[in-house]
């Protein structure tokens, strides 16, 4: 496991390389590595805008070369954003390096956690959240799969449905609490009154009898959320999700 000590000779020598080569014009920090607001588990989020001249595929090449070749970097994933291509690595010690690679034009703030070290950010559109009602349309959609699961005793399939819809209440409370709505970034934040219905959709074993039990509560957490959202929605869904529920039963 990587300490904070190499780490932080990690990123300063990312945050010198970058200052030292001129096709740069800006960097920044973003995720925990701004503001100061790491702790021992956070990774390395090093922005770059590069130069509107800069041949973007070659400079993004050297680079990728230069952390297999400095920081002995084990393997990379690449996340494409619009134009911006974020590129995580993964280093000796389970250290994950972001570099995100912005053209000159899109460089700038798309979320709160952003600090800028050198040079001059855009001011660019932010990130939006999920739309509500996506969510609770992707959860309903989760429910037909776990009701169809359960009953051909696809037992595995069913866990990941039910689950999967857990997921989108879950981002649907966060969304309503003004905390992050992905990822589950924001699941720890929520009220106690708010998380535990939800998490009564843990399912526990795959014995028919439990899954039918979470995916009920599913159902349920899931009305509410809707309920917040769009009582009228919530009011024609609940019906539906309530014989989904019951058609589940062992």
């Amino acid at each position: 496991m990587f300490t904070t000590a190499e780490r932080d000779r990690v990123r300063d020598e990312l945050v010198a390389a970058a200052k030292a080569e001129p096709r740069i014009t800006a960097a920044g920090f973003a995720g925990s590595s701004a503001h100061g607001k790491e702790d021992r588990w956070s990774d390395i989020d090093l922005a770059l805008r590069l130069a509107p001249d800069v041949d973007y595929d070659e400079f993004v090449a050297l680079w990728t070369e230069s952390l297999y070749r400095n920081h002995h970097a084990i393997t990379h994933l690449d996340v494409q954003a619009g134009n911006t291509l974020f590129r995580v690595f993964l280093l000796p010690g389970t250290l994950q390096v972001d570099i995100a690679f912005w053209h000159d034009e899109d460089f700038g703030p798309t979320g709160p956690r952003f600090e800028v070290l050198f040079g001059e950010a855009n001011d660019v559109e932010k990130t939006r959240p999920p739309v509500a009602r996506d969510l609770i349309d992707w959860a309903w959609l989760y429910a037909l799969h776990a009701r169809s699961s359960i009953a051909r005793r696809r037992v595995r399939q069913a866990e990941h449905m039910i689950s999967g819809m857990r997921d989108e209440v879950f981002n649907l409370a966060c969304l309503r609490h003004d905390v992050p709505a992905t990822q589950g970034r924001g699941i720890d934040d929520l009220p106690a009154e708010t998380a535990d219905p939800i998490m009564d959709a843990l399912v526990r074993s795959l014995d028919p009898a439990e899954l039918s039990r979470a995916f009920t509560a599913a159902c349920e957490a899931l009305l509410t959320e809707a309920q917040q959202v769009d009582p009228d929605y919530a009011e024609r869904l609940a019906p539906s999700l309530r014989e989904l529920a019951a058609g589940a039963n062992p």
